[in-house]
């Protein structure tokens, strides 16, 4: 049962009545280092039987607990699902006979290339449509402002493909070197894209991520996948992990490590949340590019490390990487991906380039279109394969198709 959100930071609680609780409540301009996250209390609710993730765990969610605390029934949660995130179904999660017998372990793949709009950060968007939306039907919200997020990758593309379908407007925030192709699928979805250059007066950091707070700070809904600037991001994003769990029992199975991609964190904050530390969670990073894995050696000397956010989570000076969704200077979510390995007894990896590039070629070789993004969690074992065991049973992300 979910009671609130909590900032992992300060303390402060928000009680799961109170809607638009997007940040925590102290963050502010010149303190912006908080970060709201899910507080549970009691067993989980069992799965509803349903092949839509958000209708099969939805007793389970943040978005739904709000709804049902300000009057919604279990009927208008389900309905309200499959108006709003309708076509979303469990993904596959399958063994790879091919990456398996390349690497002497048992792979299994957790295959998000066929989720909408072909990755997983749709599943981090859709809680807070459902949110928004639930407001609406409950009369909190008479008018829509629009989202904003600063992306140029899957994120965007899943925040476009989102707001299109609920005929919400949507502004995306884009550094100027944004592919034009990328740009018009965009387009074609109905975004309204805002190429931001650094202007003389802009203190440092992504002009994107500048531009897009400050939308935030006009009114605009943070339509994001980083904890920090919507705590609700890690809520319905649960379902990947959810899923692993459930599916790997299905098959008879015990994994005994996953290893995740990290750019901002939030992929890995929730597979970890939804594995409930029960399996060993690894995260990866490119060595041109992990803010996780540099942070970590000053985490693990630290009592309460969060409280020294700005000493420990410093900006990685020129990200590079084939990998280029998952350049992220900084990792947003590091507290709670840190904490995720610190409770299953895993660690960060920093995947060098070659490992980057050989991990994409073992993945289209086994039949997943992915990006060399989507592929990195498989980089991730490649680092830390010779303290592998042979056999050892190992679970993968592939998500983000190539275009």
């Amino acid at each position: 049962m979910i009671a609130g959100m909590r900032c992992a930071v300060c303390g402060t609680t928000v009680d799961i009545a109170v809607p638009f609780a997007w940040r925590c409540p102290k963050a502010t301009a010149d303190d912006p280092y908080h970060v709201l996250h899910i507080l549970e209390g009691g067993d989980q609710p069992e799965p509803i039987d349903d092949p839509n993730p958000f209708v099969r765990y939805g007793p389970r969610l943040a978005w739904w607990a709000f709804a049902r605390a300000n009057g919604l029934t279990v009927a208008a949660c389900e309905a309200l699902t499959h108006e709003v995130a309708g076509d979303f179904a469990v993904t596959p999660f399958e063994r790879s006979s091919v990456l398996s017998d390349e690497l002497q372990l048992d792979v299994w793949v957790k295959d998000e290339t066929g989720n909408v709009a072909g990755s997983h950060k749709a599943r981090h968007l859709v809680g807070i449509l459902l949110h928004l939306r639930a407001a609406e039907s409950l009369g909190l919200l008479t008018e829509r402002p629009p989202l904003a997020i600063a992306s140029c990758g899957n994120a965007a593309l899943a925040a476009a493909t989102l707001a299109a379908r609920a005929d919400w407007p949507l502004d995306v925030y884009v550094p100027t070197w944004m592919d034009d192709g990328f740009g018009d699928l965009l387009d074609e979805l109905g975004a309204r894209i805002h190429r931001c250059v650094r202007r003389d007066d802009d203190p440092s950091g992504d002009p994107a991520m500048l531009r897009f707070r400050e939308a935030r700070s006009a009114g605009a809904i943070p339509f994001t996948v980083q904890g920090p600037e919507n705590g609700l991001c890690l809520d319905t994003g649960r379902t990947i992990g959810w899923e692993i769990t459930d599916q790997a029992a299905d098959a008879g199975i015990r994994l005994d490590r996953v290893t995740v991609q990290v750019g901002g964190g939030a992929l890995a904050a929730c597979v970890g949340a939804g594995l409930g530390g029960g399996v060993r969670l690894d995260t990866v990073q490119a060595e041109g590019c992990a803010p996780l894995a540099d942070a970590w050696e000053r985490v693990i000397a630290l009592d309460r490390p969060e409280r020294y956010w700005a000493k420990v989570m410093r900006p990685w000076p020129d990200p590079h990487s084939a990998a280029d969704g998952i350049l992220d200077d900084e990792t947003y979510d590091w507290i709670a991906d840190i904490q995720a390995m610190v409770e299953s007894g895993g660690e960060p990896f920093v995947a060098p380039e070659s490992d980057i590039v050989r991990a994409h070629e073992l993945a289209i070789a086994a039949g997943y279109p992915v990006s060399h993004t989507g592929s990195a969690g498989l980089a991730g074992v490649l680092a830390a394969r010779p303290g592998i065991r042979d056999g050892d049973r190992i679970a993968v992300v592939m998500s983000g198709v190539a275009r």
